[in-house]
């Protein structure tokens, strides 16, 4: 009776031993290798992941054929103590960015069929030329404005229109004044005369004191000769141009009856001109006064103008968000005509020793910046970087790369779009899967 219920005793432990080793087996099975025993196997586009299919066949959208993908598991990480927290900290640090980035593995022929192209970071000088364009315009401070020193009345105009070329010292009018005949009067009252005790002065001091009244109504100097040598007053006294240049304005016609607050002329020197271009945001740092710039107008192909930065102004446009250049150019032909449109570079100092890599290589998105190392034998990891200046197609990295790293130049996107995908898988199950 006693080995009746002994035996009894042990075949019941048995049985709850292996109902027990069961539901621990059934509690170590992951969600992807359950997917993995009761799943059919999948066929997608390695060009167009969204183009999934249950058997084989060819993508609709690019014709390819659609490759099997295949899920594994990963061996589960040896878990090993470690009693140092900051070890710790780094660990978890690198199992997140390994969830969030997983490495993707592509097979050759499948490389070789995406054309995926590889290329190195490098380390050197990234030139800071700035490309921009703008329009001519003249030299402000080669502008004049021509205003009568008395008022009077135009007899005869020499300068018929604006844009007439004129030399320094052309006559530009012929005015008739009553306050320069006047003083021309006292002048020559001050030459017969011998002395003027009255105003104490002498007869040359006196003599000079009208001289100077008429330089002071714009009398010229040949005009006070002229006068004192016939010893006669003249009815309409000539203004000259003061510069050589070009009529950009003209406010009188003959007859017109003229005030000392009537801007009769402009003329402006076109030897040289300015160029007023707009830069942007970024690039206000690269901009220094003395800049060598380069210049060509497409009225005018295959000409190559050099000048110089010769003002950065000092506030930026609100709307466009630019702040404007303000260059200059000699013009000793007179080719460059006002508001001409002008392609100008400038030629900022290299900035050197910084990583770089092309333009091509760099994934830009909402939220973040990244290039996808290839670590070779087929695998590929997306990796965020930090970059800075942009110039010539090359971008210049600032964190993330090291030098001499080889990274993808081209079919990046789709490994970007593969390790996201991946990614999801790891977030819902904790594994990995490559195809």
């Amino acid at each position: 009776m006693r080995i009746l219920i002994g035996l009894l005793i042990i075949s019941t432990t048995l049985i709850l031993t292996g109902c027990g080793s069961g539901e621990q087996e059934q509690e170590q099975e992951t969600a992807l290798e359950h997917s993995k025993k009761h799943l059919n196997a999948k066929y997608v586009c390695p060009m167009h992941p969204q183009i999934v299919r249950g058997e084989p066949g060819n993508c609709p959208l690019c014709g390819m054929n659609l490759v099997k993908k295949i899920v594994q598991t990963a061996p589960k990480p040896e878990v090993k103590k470690n009693n140092n927290k900051h070890s710790g900290h780094k660990m978890n640090k690198m199992q997140m960015d390994k969830k969030k980035h997983p490495t993707v593995t592509i097979r050759p022929e499948i490389i070789q069929r995406l054309g995926i192209k590889t290329t190195s970071v490098k380390q050197g000088s990234l030139s800071r030329m700035i490309k921009t364009v703008g329009y001519v315009a003249y030299n402000e401070e080669k502008l004049v404005h021509v205003h009568p020193r008395s008022t009077g009345w135009v007899e005869k105009l020499n300068v018929r229109s604006e844009g007439d070329v004129i030399k320094r010292g052309q006559s530009l009018l012929e005015l008739y004044s009553p306050e320069i005949l006047e003083a021309q009067q006292d002048f020559l009252v001050a030459l017969r005369i011998k002395s003027s005790r009255s105003l104490g002065l002498n007869r040359k001091q006196y003599k000079n004191a009208i001289r100077n009244r008429l330089r002071l109504l714009g009398v010229p100097e040949d005009t006070i000769k002229q006068i004192e040598r016939k010893n006669k007053s003249i009815n309409t006294v000539p203004i000259f141009a003061p510069q050589s240049g070009t009529v950009t304005a003209l406010n009188i016609r003959e007859g017109m009856y003229v005030t000392p607050s009537s801007e009769m002329f402009d003329i402006v020197d076109l030897s040289k001109i300015w160029v007023i271009v707009d830069v942007f945001e970024h690039q206000l740092d690269w901009v220094k006064k003395g800049l060598k710039t380069e210049m060509r107008v497409p009225a005018l192909p295959g000409r190559v103008w050099k000048g110089k930065v010769d003002y950065v102004y000092p506030e930026l446009e609100p709307k466009t968000r630019t702040l404007k250049v303000r260059l200059s150019f000699d013009n000793p032909k007179g080719l460059l005509k006002l508001n001409m449109f002008a392609q100008v570079t400038i030629h900022a100092k290299p900035k050197r020793r910084v990583l770089k890599i092309p333009r091509q290589a760099l994934i830009v998105t909402g939220n973040r910046e990244a290039v996808i190392r290839a670590l070779g034998k087929g695998r590929f990891k997306p990796v965020n970087v930090k970059t800075g200046m942009r110039s010539n197609g090359q971008v210049e990295i600032l964190s993330g790369l090291r030098n001499r790293q080889r990274i993808v130049l081209s079919g990046q996107f789709l490994i970007d779009s593969e390790s996201n995908l991946q990614a999801s898988f790891l977030r819902f199950s904790g594994g990995g899967h490559q195809h």
